[in-house]
C-alpha cells in the first residue's frame, strides 16, 4: 500500500456526512456540549434526546474518558503511526522494503489493469465499428444516391 491511502491530499475535499461533522464539532467542545445537545433534544423533539443519550451510552462518551481523549485514541488506531521508527533497525530495514516492494507491485498491478482497460475498449470500439460497417453493407441505398460500381 502506498502512504496515499492512509492520507487524504490536502487539495480534496473531505466528503464527511453531516454527522460526523456535528459529531467532531461536539467532541471537540467536550462533554458538556454532548449534554447540552441530549437536553436540548429532549425538550424540542423527544426521540433526538433518546437517540442522543443511546449513542453517548453506546460509544461510552457518557461514563468513560472526555470527548477529545477519546478521539484522539480513536485517531492513533487509523494507520498514522505505521510510518514512525520502531527502533529496531533491522525491522525498520524490513518494513522499509517490504513497503517499497508493495508499492511496486501496486504501480505494476495498476498499469497492467490500465491496459486491460485499453484492450477491452479497443475490442469493443472494433466490435462497433465493424457492427457499423456490416449495416452499412446490408442496408439498401435510396435512388437518390448514385451506385458506384
Amino acid at each position: 500500500m502506498t502512504t496515499a491511502a492512509y492520507t487524504s491530499s490536502p487539495a480534496a475535499p473531505r466528503r464527511d456526512s453531516w454527522l460526523s461533522r456535528a459529531e467532531a464539532w461536539l467532541d471537540d467542545r467536550g462533554k458538556g456540549a454532548w449534554i447540552a445537545a441530549m437536553v436540548l433534544g429532549f425538550i424540542f423533539v423527544w426521540p433526538v434526546g433518546l437517540a442522543l443519550l443511546g449513542y453517548m451510552i453506546w460509544s461510552k462518551r457518557m461514563f468513560n474518558t472526555p470527548c477529545r481523549q477519546h478521539r484522539s485514541r480513536r485517531m492513533a488506531g487509523h494507520g498514522f503511526s505505521a510510518m514512525k521508527p520502531s527502533g529496531n533497525r533491522a525491522f525498520d530495514a524490513y518494513k522499509e522494503e517490504t513497503l517499497r516492494r508493495l508499492q511496486e507491485e501496486q504501480e505494476n498491478f495498476e498499469s497492467f489493469l490500465e491496459r486491460l482497460r485499453e484492450a477491452k475498449d479497443k475490442a469493443e470500439f472494433d466490435q462497433f465499428m465493424d457492427d457499423r460497417a456490416k449495416a452499412a453493407a446490408n442496408a439498401p441505398q435510396s435512388e437518390d444516391e448514385p451506385r458506384s460500381a
